[in-house]
């Protein structure tokens, strides 16, 4: 029987193995929360609103379910501080560029914010939750 390929790729206990593909992963599922925001924007120009008045920072909702996800397959005592921290750090560097965009539109500079955000959040899940689960001794 032939193993089926699942992108990102996952370990036997279900945490994303490597960080190019934690990393990949939010990134393209950030894009495609982008692009279905977009969608949504482009179909109420079509009924009077002004193009780019959607929240970029929507594109947040398929990466959030992405890392709960990868939350739920760690069982290491602590993982709520880190990420909590993580969602802080994430948060005050995705706001802090999406002031920097502020002069586009909220779509583009909420999208600026949203990437920001979940690429940060990425890294720091990705290291601090391993060096948690090292210091520890649960494995990771």
């Amino acid at each position: 029987m032939s193993e089926r390929a699942t992108f990102p790729k996952r370990d036997e206990d279900g945490r994303v193995a490597a960080y190019a593909d934690l990393f990949a992963a939010t990134l393209a599922m950030m894009l495609m929360s982008l692009v279905a925001v977009l969608l949504i924007d482009l179909v109420a120009v079509a009924f009077g609103a002004s193009w780019g008045r959607s929240s970029g920072w929507l594109a947040v909702v398929l990466p959030a379910w992405l890392f709960v996800e990868e939350y739920r397959a760690w069982r290491v005592p602590g993982r709520i501080a880190i990420a909590a921290l993580g969602i802080l750090l994430g948060l005050v560097a995705g706001s802090g560029a999406a002031f920097l965009a502020s002069y586009l539109p909220p779509l583009l500079s909420g999208g600026v914010g949203a990437a920001v955000t979940t690429l940060v959040y990425a890294t720091f899940w990705f290291f601090g939750i391993r060096w948690l689960a090292r210091r520890t001794g649960d494995g990771g």
